[in-house]
């Protein structure tokens, strides 16, 4: 298996592993401060136990080698994590799913500026239909949100793309540890706004554990470590695929059927990552193409 290929798997199979992420949030009954909080500490948690079983003795040295590049990757991942969970708070979810989807092409332009990387035709081709999938699926949630809500919608997206570009700066690095770093700010930045802790339900507390401890930690360490193989905005293509998949498990578990115009723009989307992937002839090599 080439490094391309084991990027397009490690990326998928992380969002598949996270695709729930939607339903068990609309289960669980939290004020939206204390989701974060939780969120962030479990998170926390979660993702240093990963980095202890794949190091263990030496997992400080995981840490080390990231430097002042982790630290902003695991900044700009805090800011996604504010924006995607307070922006749900303050607009539909439709909303906030239309600007998320703009986040392969901010990774897209970022790589290009930043890291000069040239992504090839079908790629770009591959997000606008993307994108256009994305858009038919939430059409009929938007323009009723709040300017707040956009704003932090917006601010998901752009964290979460700085943050894939800024990993794919440092080739060969893993930057997967220092999600577990921005658990603690994360956690550490809504106790000092709130100033609380809240005990969730026991219910709602086994729901957040399993997302916030095993899910989200075990499938963005895979997505996090997509960058040292792929262009980040191939990764953030493919998490596109999160918004279909969780569409799906809410329709199937919930009985929230989306619109006949739902079912066609997650079509697109499916069909456009079929046709990217039929068209990849030559993988392409783990190192950025130079302008």
């Amino acid at each position: 298996m080439d490094n391309h290929q084991k990027g397009l798997l490690l990326t998928a199979l992380g969002v598949l592993i996270i695709s729930p992420d939607a339903l068990l949030l609309r289960i669980v009954s939290v004020p939206p401060d204390q989701l974060v909080l939780w969120r962030g500490l479990l998170n926390m948690l979660g993702f240093w136990l990963i980095v202890v079983a794949r190091h263990r003795a030496a997992w400080p040295d995981a840490f080390r080698v990231c430097g002042l590049t982790g630290l902003g990757c695991a900044l700009l991942f805090t800011l996604s994590t504010f924006g995607f969970v307070l922006g749900n708070h303050f607009t539909k979810a439709g909303n906030v799913l239309v600007i998320l989807a703009s986040t392969p092409l901010i990774a897209a332009l970022l790589s290009r500026v930043f890291l000069h990387e040239r992504l090839p035709l079908r790629t770009w081709l591959a997000i606008v239909a993307c994108l256009f999938g994305i858009s038919l699926i939430v059409l009929d949630d938007t323009g009723s949100g709040s300017l707040t809500g956009s704003l932090l919608a917006m601010l998901a997206a752009l964290g979460l793309a700085g943050n894939l570009t800024l990993a794919r700066s440092k080739p060969g690095v893993d930057m997967s540890p220092m999600l577990a770093l921005s658990g603690l700010f994360t956690f550490l930045l809504t106790f000092g706004w709130s100033g609380h802790i809240m005990q969730p339900a026991v219910a709602d507390l086994g729901w957040l554990v399993l997302l916030c401890l095993v899910m989200l930690p075990a499938g963005f360490t895979l997505i996090q470590r997509g960058p040292l193989y792929l262009p980040s905005a191939e990764v953030s293509l493919l998490m596109l695929l999160e918004t279909v998949f969780g569409t799906l498990l809410v329709w199937l578990f919930l009985s929230e059927r989306p619109s006949n115009q739902g079912l066609v723009g997650g079509t697109i989307v499916l069909l456009a990552m079929i046709i990217k992937a039929m068209l990849e002839r030559q993988p392409l090599a783990a190192n950025p193409v130079r302008a």
